[in-house]
């Protein structure tokens, strides 16, 4: 059996990634992103509107933990910084810390990030586009012989 180089490994390893198998690392990533605050980080990240510091180019929006917080309704100050924090482990966001007073935490997306980002909004776009029709079948199913 020949060796391979890391690259060659990286490959397989790679081919090899079947989220249908229970401990493939594709699947603990689907879990990751498959949370609603994952996708609404990431929507509101990847949001129009004012991007401070950037010009006429735009680019991935940045924001800080408090906007953040206060966009994303309900969510606590424990689930938002850990979901932060996962999403900054696997590469998805950046978080640049300023030395101010007090201290500036922001969040921006990364490449990786903005590509996920395209397939999130997408799904958030099409329940919100649908939650008529969605409540209308679960008022149906629900109701009695249905």
């Amino acid at each position: 059996m020949p060796t391979m180089t890391a690259a060659q490994q990286r490959a397989q390893a790679k081919a090899d990634y079947d989220a249908f198998l229970a401990q493939c690392p594709s699947r603990q990533l689907l879990d990751r992103i498959s949370d609603k605050w994952v996708t609404l980080i990431l929507a509101a990240l990847g949001s129009d509107g004012p991007r401070p510091g950037a010009g006429c180019e735009g680019g991935p929006r940045s924001m800080r933990y408090s906007e953040l917080s206060r966009r994303l309704a309900g969510v606590s100050q424990k689930m938002l910084t850990q979901t932060l924090r996962s999403l900054e482990r696997d590469g998805l966001l950046t978080r640049t810390v300023t030395p101010t007073v007090p201290v500036t935490v922001s969040y921006q997306l990364t490449g990786l990030g903005l590509s996920l980002q395209h397939l999130m909004s997408s799904i958030k776009e099409w329940a919100e586009a649908n939650m008529d029709e969605v409540l209308a079948n679960r008022e149906s199913y629900d109701a009695p012989g249905g």
